[in-house]
């Protein structure tokens, strides 16, 4: 008997969080390219096709994979008013067991960052990990200098653990980064379900 789960879609005071569909390739691709500057030094290097159809088709598949499979829960960032994609937001490397746990990783475009979007976006994905994925732990990571990852992170309840040595390659180089988490029954920080 084949069991169909319903859509994620979680639901802030602005925005729908759902995952990404065909449909979003063109204003994905001109947010991402719009916003190219302000993404470069906080993110991987761009593959040569990393705006394509063809590689966001790609990245559409493994995101109903990866929901699917458990191991990750990527969602758009829309707009209610009006249905405009600002950014995304990702729960991955999602492990039950013992750990508990999974990483959160986002991206907002630059003419919707600093206005709260992603404090709403962090706000309703943790909120799902712990009280609908049971997951005990959210962890985070971001460069160093990159004060508005850092300060959005710590309102949404996370604490700055450490630094973890050449962590990622971004923009074509190994970069240490300062590594947060929020824990669900952490009383220091700041959650809604415990």
């Amino acid at each position: 008997m084949l069991v169909r789960r319903r859509p994620i879609r979680l639901f802030t005071d602005r925005m729908i969080l759902r995952p990404p569909r065909h449909s979003d390739f063109r204003p994905w691709m001109e947010l991402r390219k719009a916003s190219r500057e302000f993404l470069m030094p906080w993110e991987p290097a761009w593959s040569h096709d990393h705006l394509t159809r063809k590689a966001f088709s790609d990245r559409v598949y493994w995101a109903q994979r990866s929901i699917s499979d458990g191991h990750a829960v990527p969602l758009f960032l829309i707009r209610r008013d009006d249905e405009t994609l600002l950014g995304a937001i990702t729960l991955e490397n999602i492990r039950q067991g013992p750990a508990h746990a999974g990483t959160l990783g986002y991206w907002i475009g630059e003419p919707y960052a600093r206005r709260g979007y992603m404090r709403e976006a962090i706000d309703a994905v943790v909120h799902y990990a712990f009280a609908v994925r049971d997951l005990s732990r959210m962890e985070a990571a971001c460069l160093p200098e990159n004060v508005a990852s850092r300060r959005v992170l710590e309102k949404a309840g996370f604490k700055y653990e450490g630094v973890a040595q050449s962590y990622l390659q971004i923009n074509g180089r190994w970069r240490n980064h300062v590594l947060y988490a929020n824990l669900r029954l952490d009383r220091r920080g700041r959650t809604d379900v415990g």
